[in-house]
């Protein structure tokens, strides 16, 4: 795989991705606390279910690092070039399996998600394709050290990617709703 192309899937997901939590209503995460309109499982329950999501989750993070990391991209060879494809595919719906769970297990409920929990989401996508990333750097050869300087402004790009989805769910809906219900 080139390194144009690898940065290229990584800019588009970004942008895909940084938003989606302020656009879907749906949870992403299976959390251990209750979110208003869940139904009343016990406590233990919820941490349970937390955590096994969350280990299901970082075994999604393994198996990206380890199938498209490990890969061999002969880009000459359609063969190769079509079993990477395969395998960011399978992982691709994997992850958004693992990411729909939340949101089908609670499905013939209006639940309302907390500010907490989307920024939760946008962290967990932020490593998710922070991951997808590594294993692109791993695939190409070319792995740097990194340090925290660097998580950090990853992190703050991605968080201005995510804007427009915040300014959508928080400030355009409210300063709409409030303009239709002046006197005219």
């Amino acid at each position: 795989m080139e390194q144009s192309v690898a940065i290229w899937i990584l800019i588009i997901l970004a942008l895909a991705t940084a938003s989606l939590p302020f656009f879907v209503e749906r949870p992403l995460l299976v959390l251990p606390w209750a979110q208003k309109g869940e139904d009343g499982r016990p406590g233990w329950l919820r941490l349970l279910e937390s955590i096994v999501f969350f280990a299901v989750l970082a075994g999604l993070h393994y198996a990206i690092l380890i199938w498209v990391g490990g890969s061999l991209v002969i880009p000459s060879d359609s063969a190769s070039v079509g079993l990477f494809v395969l395998k960011i595919i399978v992982l691709a719906v994997a992850v958004v399996l693992v990411l729909s769970y939340a949101g089908w297990r609670d499905l013939n409920k209006s639940t309302r998600k907390p500010f907490i929990s989307r920024l939760l989401e946008v962290l967990v996508l932020y490593f998710m394709l922070g991951t997808l990333g590594f294993a692109f750097e791993i695939n190409i050869g070319n792995f740097f050290p990194k340090t925290w300087e660097f998580y950090l402004i990853t992190l703050c790009l991605y968080l201005v990617l995510a804007y427009p989805g915040f300014v959508f769910r928080y400030l355009l809906r409210r300063h709409y709703r409030h303009s239709n219900d002046s006197p005219e």
